[in-house]
Order: C-alpha cells, then sequence, then structure tokens
C-alpha cells in the first residue's frame, strides 16, 4: 500500500471529517482514475468561493440530504476539483488552501508557487 503524498512532499493529513469530504468520503483530498474532477485540493471556503462556485453551476452552499450533503458555510474546508480551483484562482478568488491536505495530484493542474500564495495559516 503506498502512502497519499501531499504537495509538500509529506504524508497527506485529512481535511475535513465535518462535514464529510473527498472524492471517497474518508476527509482526505485523495483520488483515482475515476475522479475525473481531481478533488485534490484542500480548502477553507470563503463567502466569496461559495458563491463564484454558485455562479458557475455547483452549489455547494445549498443541503442536498439526498447525498448526504450538508451544505458548506465560510470557514467550512473541502475537498475542490483541481480546476475549479484554479478557475477560482485565475478569477481572484481562490480560497485558502491546507498544504498539508492537498493532494500531490493538484499539481498537474495547479503550481506550487499558486497553491503557497493562497496557504491558510
Amino acid at each position: 500500500m503506498t502512502v497519499d503524498k501531499n504537495v509538500l512532499g509529506g504524508a497527506l493529513i485529512p481535511c475535513s471529517l465535518g462535514p464529510m469530504t473527498g472524492f471517497f468520503r474518508d476527509g482526505h483530498c485523495r483520488t483515482c482514475e475515476e475522479d475525473f474532477g481531481s478533488h485534490t485540493v484542500c480548502a477553507e471556503m470563503t463567502e466569496a468561493f461559495l458563491r463564484f462556485s454558485a455562479e458557475r453551476g455547483n452549489n455547494l452552499i445549498t443541503p442536498n440530504p439526498h447525498w448526504g450533503f450538508p451544505g458548506l458555510k465560510p470557514g467550512d474546508r473541502w475537498c475542490l476539483c483541481a480546476a475549479r480551483w484554479k478557475e477560482a484562482y485565475n478569477a481572484g478568488c481562490a480560497p485558502p488552501v491546507v498544504l498539508r491536505a492537498t493532494h500531490q495530484r493538484a499539481l498537474e493542474i495547479v503550481t506550487l508557487d499558486q497553491l503557497q500564495e493562497h496557504a491558510a495559516p
């Protein structure tokens, strides 16, 4: 079994267990071939990003009980698709990133410099 690595080269830590996040809903921003969105960026939600995402058709605010999704609010951590984070970065509203919880595969889409520029404290 291989250990998932973060963008800094260390072991990947959990992004969020409440709300439970990740492609596998195990709290980690891990990915696989079936994860076409590459849910690899652990981000802290902001009001600006949540609005940005909703305007692009991905409403992360409204709960969806059918899928066990509680809806997100500013301050929540969530595994984002790397391309959506990059889109928000290019639009000037990228949310802060938890580098130790962001999978190294995110670097296939965004640069480490971009992620570090928005590193969460």
